[in-house]
Order: C-alpha cells, then sequence, then structure tokens
C-alpha cells in the first residue's frame, strides 16, 4: 500500500498545495503524517492539504508522487474518497465522519 502526493498546484494563502492521501487505509495517512509533522489541521476527511514547500521532503519521506487524475483514481478505488456532496453532509452533521481508520 502506499501514501500518494499530487504536485503543488492548488493556490491558497499565498502558496501552492499537494494532496496526500493513501491508498489503503486513514490509519496509514495519519501515520505517515505524524511521522513527518503534518499538522493535523491540514487534514480534510480523505486527504491532507499540504504547502508546495513540504512536497519534496514528502516524496524522500516515502510518499509516492503521481499527478492529480491518479491519486484521485486510486483514493476512490481505495474506498476513502469523500464526495463533496459527502463533505456538505459531514460539515452540516454532528456526529462527524465515521470512517476514521
Amino acid at each position: 500500500m502506499a501514501i500518494l502526493i499530487d504536485p503543488p498546484r492548488w493556490p491558497a494563502h499565498d502558496t501552492l498545495w499537494s494532496h496526500l492521501v493513501s491508498d489503503d487505509s486513514l490509519d496509514e495517512l495519519h501515520a505517515f503524517a505524524d511521522a513527518n509533522n503534518v499538522p493535523r489541521r491540514g487534514f480534510d476527511l480523505d486527504h491532507y492539504d499540504v504547502p508546495a514547500a513540504r512536497h519534496d521532503d514528502l516524496v524522500q519521506a516515502g510518499a509516492v508522487p503521481v499527478d492529480g487524475h491518479e491519486l484521485v483514481r486510486r483514493l476512490i478505488g481505495s474506498g476513502l474518497r469523500i464526495t463533496a456532496r459527502e463533505r456538505a453532509e459531514r460539515r452540516l452533521s454532528p456526529e462527524g465522519d465515521s470512517r476514521r481508520s
């Protein structure tokens, strides 16, 4: 199983951002993020947002660089993908996310 990262291309807060995902489990993703000092506040239901300045460090730590299409394809294949509609529903729901592991 793999931790994947796409190229930094999403602009926000005066930088570009990448997405960091697991193609296996959120436990694997959180463990990798924790081991590499990626703040939990960057987690967004099925991925971490990471600034461009961290991209190369995370690749060196073992994240596999893939293009955005491959990242989404693998995330969907893992069953971990959260759709935009699910995102909106979860943000409105007091229960939050039940797929934490």
